[in-house]
């Protein structure tokens, strides 16, 4: 961790999965300062005291600054002497953004906006945002606002000064608040089915560690402007509710052990929700023709043409059309023993198992 030694790091949205993953790797490296910027005073004290309790010796390197990036005045107090910023913060459950569209837009894009301009202010480094595969090609509002987001990082990327911008985009963040895992457990254990909403459906997966890799990756490889992704696998949402189902039948109430599958938690289809795909892009068609190959990972460069569009208009791109995109139906599928292996490996999961309650 030496390119953060002594170094102050922000962190919006801080409270959340993302955030406490972060705080997990980084809190015993040489880092100077983690500031946790969020809009919840209870969540921040939840952090506060689990931290205390199981890092005693560094939990002082966390400073918590209740703000809200839709509030300016707050972000331009918290970034005081911040060399660096994780933007975190966003509303991403779909269902809801569909409902209170307005509310995703006040905080992905206004929110977004607010925190660049404090970041360029103060002279931070670099700004690492937060994006999603929801984001390309978008048909929902989260995926919308969060396209929008990466628009606004890539614009603001051309006349940042001393400021690098990066922006990360990936998939499915497995146990992070608000996600499926934690949901088909909890149905696990009160005896009613798991619930999902279409078999075939695939979605990329990744641990809470591999997103802050990504991070961590944009953040010393990124060119200004650039929009970084992952090279990661997926699944169906029948083999990730199988797997999940596989590891927790055990504690459910109707199940025992060697008494045949009949007992076994039941899976039940419930429909596609409003604003779902059937699968999800990483890379758009488009992206894909200019992506940078890094080994697991791709960089999308900024188009830093300028505003002079007419000399553009005389060349087009022949390669585009032989290119294809990169999304959760063509990427490496995982089957059932993978999807598993995967799952059973996070700490999270570890963690239920064994009945140790988890923050987040």
């Amino acid at each position: 961790m030496s390119l953060f030694k002594d170094k102050v790091l922000l962190i919006t949205g801080g409270t959340g999965s993302f955030g406490n993953a972060v705080l997990n790797r980084f809190l015993k490296t040489d880092i100077g300062e983690i500031r946790i910027f969020s809009r919840d005073e209870k969540k921040q004290d939840d952090m506060r005291h689990d931290f205390q309790a199981r890092m005693p010796e560094v939990a002082s390197k966390i400073k918590f600054y209740i703000g809200d990036v839709r509030n300016k005045s707050t972000l331009h107090y918290a970034m005081q002497g911040v060399d660096y910023v994780f933007h975190a913060a966003a509303l991403k459950q779909v269902p809801s953004c569909e409902f209170f569209p307005m509310e995703a837009v006040k905080t992905n894009v206004i929110g977004t906006d607010n925190t660049l301009d404090a970041a360029i202010d103060a002279g931070v480094k670099c700004v690492i945002c937060l994006s999603t595969d929801k984001a390309a090609y978008p048909i929902n509002a989260m995926g919308i606002t969060k396209a929008i987001e990466e628009k606004i990082a890539v614009a603001k990327s051309r006349l940042s000064g001393n400021t690098k911008i990066c922006c990360t985009r990936y998939g499915n963040v497995m146990c992070s608040r608000g996600s499926v895992i934690p949901l088909w457990i909890d149905q696990i254990r009160k005896g009613n089915p798991i619930t999902l909403t279409e078999p075939k459906m695939t979605r990329f997966i990744m641990s809470l560690e591999e997103a802050v890799d990504l991070v961590l990756f944009a953040f010393e490889h990124g060119k200004n402007g650039d929009i970084l992704v992952q090279k990661a696998p997926a699944c169906t949402i029948q083999t990730q509710a199988e797997a999940v189902r596989d590891l927790f039948k055990h504690q459910s109430p109707s199940f025992k052990e060697g008494a045949g599958e009949g007992l076994e938690p039941e899976i039940k289809v419930i429909g596609i929700r409003h604003g779902e795909k059937m699968y999800e892009t990483l890379l758009t068609k488009e992206e894909a023709a200019k992506a940078i190959d890094m080994g697991n990972f791709y960089a999308v460069p900024a188009d830093n043409r300028d505003l002079n569009y007419d000399k553009y208009f005389k060349d087009g791109d022949t390669k585009r059309a032989t290119i294809e995109e990169f999304n959760s139906d063509n990427t490496y599928r995982l089957n059932l023993e993978e999807t598993k292996a995967k799952i059973a490996d996070l700490q999270y999961i570890k963690n239920e198992l064994v009945g140790i309650p988890n923050l987040v």
